[in-house]
């Protein structure tokens, strides 16, 4: 959701904290602003984006060497200038920036203008500065003692960064529910809600876990718990490159990344599958295979786009493996008492790993005596550190708000659990299993075909790009990939888009089709190959537009419709892993004629961090 960087160390602190407000924008914001210290505390925001502000602080005093930066992401009061982060106590000696809900606000609110205080914003951020800064005041203590007694008494989630007007080199930060992550360089240091603001910087980073608080310096760093006992902090290295998360020449990061899929998928697999052995190695899930093989359910936890490879993956798992699987909103199940049994086996799907309700979720089920496994793209985020084994997806950042190549990468990892497993149980012949090992080998050569001809589908967007609705059908592994298709299209152009099983439509959908819907249909060869074209039949007879994913030179689904694109044959337990590619693509180029800001579409956030 928000977006925060923190800087003090020997450089000027404003082109840092702006540099990666820039590299956080992907995030999904609506407002900007930097806290400096230098002789004084100097607070500069704007409602739009970073480049705005940037104007707004021209001619303005930017100097020192410690500061702070926020994209504001709006939850408590709309989005503008006086909601906009940071803020000022009232005293005017504590700025500080905020990631998340502060749930029991407006009762602190409720005591604090009982006492006299006054406020300029509608945010919880406002009034959960002061509740610590009256703390600080009323005790005669130090910040980080106000910090720590504050803390104790907020419900919610959060990362807060804050400046004190009387410690001009230090940044006070702690953590609950949200991400946090502190780089580390000679006689500086860099704080981020991910690793991107820092990047170029240094390569060392240090996560900081839920109910910790960091007291930053140019040369030191200390990590406390609520308690007051010292941590030692664990430096890790991070494996990514400056490169990862640049454009490299594209137009948008969501183009690259739907480009991107081949090496990535591949990158997945490598060191994992082996198709001539017959092998696949998951050490993490191996861990736990007794476990997993003796499970009577699998519960797969998800939102968004990551809920859907879930949806795809419950088809495979339950066709490999024989294991029953639901599959669940993380924002529903965390709400619900739901039945979980010790040796139940959760599996926790998200591209960042720092997803809210699926981080609570699994906390719940863990306590219960369930065995989490996490499928994450970042490394050391949260879900990742909580599971007690998994995968990750090795996909690479992912800067673009809508999903696409995580899409992927969770499904290729997903798929060689269930085969993995179907292994160990002799739930599949060995024949069997060989030939869906091939066929996932093959699975990057055949997305790099598709992405080799893209001209059809430039052409069907440029067709359809004024379309008001539109519905995405599809049958067994290729419904989810309808719903997928019609997320896309919904995040990236802003057209009202639904999916639903092919079968489902005469249930009521049928009754939203004229001459001016078009319907994309995901009908490849499979075993539902018949009664998908006898759906598209129903279609044309009610005059609505067929637009139609098809298997190549299927010339009786081609005849049916009067737009296609084509995939290569494939095993329909892994034809997603291509029909999803040209569905992508659509919505991007739907969304770029429209003119969409397609990287950063409105309202939406790349990491969902708070409830």
């Amino acid at each position: 959701m928000c977006g925060i960087v923190g800087y003090t160390g020997h450089r000027d602190a404003y082109p840092v904290v702006i540099k990666g407000l820039k590299r956080l924008e992907y995030r999904g914001y609506d407002s900007a602003g930097v806290a400096l210290h230098e002789k004084t505390l100097r607070v500069y925001k704007k409602m739009g984006k970073v480049a705005d502000l940037e104007e707004h602080a021209v001619g303005k005093d930017i100097s020192g060497k410690t500061g702070i930066g926020h994209t504001r992401w709006a939850t408590h009061g709309e989005p503008s200038d006086r909601n906009a982060h940071p803020h000022l106590s009232s005293s005017g000696k504590l700025a500080m920036i905020h990631n998340g809900i502060i749930e029991n606000y407006a009762q602190l609110k409720k005591e604090l203008t009982q006492k006299g205080y006054e406020f300029k914003s509608d945010t919880d951020t406002e009034v959960l500065l002061n509740f610590i800064d009256e703390i600080k005041q009323n005790n005669s203590c130090s910040l980080e003692e106000a910090i720590r007694v504050a803390l104790k008494r907020v419900t919610g989630a959060y990362v807060i960064l804050l400046l004190d007007a009387e410690n001009p080199d230090t940044i006070i930060a702690a953590r609950k529910g949200s991400p946090l992550v502190i780089g580390v360089g000679k006689g500086e240091h860099f704080l981020g809600s991910d690793a991107s603001p820092m990047l170029e910087y240094t390569k060392e980073v240090v996560y900081v876990n839920d109910y910790e608080l960091a007291i930053v310096k140019p040369d030191e760093l200390i990590l406390k718990n609520l308690g007051n006992e010292k941590l030692t902090p664990y430096v890790q290295k991070l494996d990514i490159e400056l490169a990862a998360i640049e454009k490299g020449g594209y137009d948008h990061f969501m183009l690259k990344e739907i480009f991107e899929q081949p090496r990535t998928i591949y990158d997945c697999l490598r060191g994992r599958l082996d198709a001539s052995k017959n092998k696949i190695t998951l050490s993490g899930i191996e861990q736990y295979a007794k476990e997993i093989c003796a499970a009577n359910r699998i519960i797969m936890i998800a939102c968004g786009t990551s809920w859907h490879a879930g949806l795809t993956a419950e088809y495979i798992f339950e066709e490999c493996c024989r294991i029953n699987v639901e599959v669940e909103y993380a924002s529903e199940f965390r709400y619900r008492n739901p039945i979980i049994n010790p040796g139940d086996v959760i599996i926790a799907i998200s591209q960042s790993g720092e997803t809210a309700d699926t981080l609570v979720a699994i906390e719940n089920a863990k306590a219960k005596g369930a065995i989490i496994l996490g499928v994450v793209n970042v490394v050391g985020s949260s879900i990742a550190r909580m599971s007690h084994a998994g995968a990750y997806t090795h996909a690479g950042p992912e800067i673009g708000v809508a999903s696409t190549k995580a899409f992927t990468a969770q499904l290729a990892v997903l798929s060689m659990i269930a085969l993995k497993i179907a292994q160990l149980k002799g739930t599949l012949s060995a024949e069997r299993i060989n030939t869906l090992l091939n066929e996932l080998e093959a699975i990057p050569e055949k997305v790099e075909s598709i992405l080799a001809n893209t001209e059809p589908i430039k052409k069907i967007a440029q067709q359809y790009a004024t379309a008001r609705d539109f519905l995405y059908l599809g049958r067994g592994t290729n419904f989810p990939v309808a719903l997928e298709g019609a997320l896309k299209l919904k995040e990236i152009s802003y057209i009202h888009a639904e999916g639903y099983p092919a079968a489902e439509m005469k249930h009521g959908p049928i009754a939203l089709v004229d001459e001016n819907l078009p319907v994309v249909f995901v009908a490849t060869k499979d075993s539902y190959h018949e009664k998908v074209l006898s759906n598209m039949q129903e279609i044309r007879a009610r005059k609505g537009k067929v637009i139609s994913v098809i298997t190549e030179e299927d010339e009786t689904a081609a005849n049916l419709s009067e737009s296609v694109m084509q995939v290569p044959p494939c095993d329909e337990m892994l034809a997603p892993l291509l029909t999803v590619v040209p569905l992508q693509l659509l919505s991007y180029y739907i969304g770029v004629a429209r003119g969409c800001d397609v990287d950063k579409p409105r309202n939406l956030a790349k990491s969902v961090t708070v409830e």
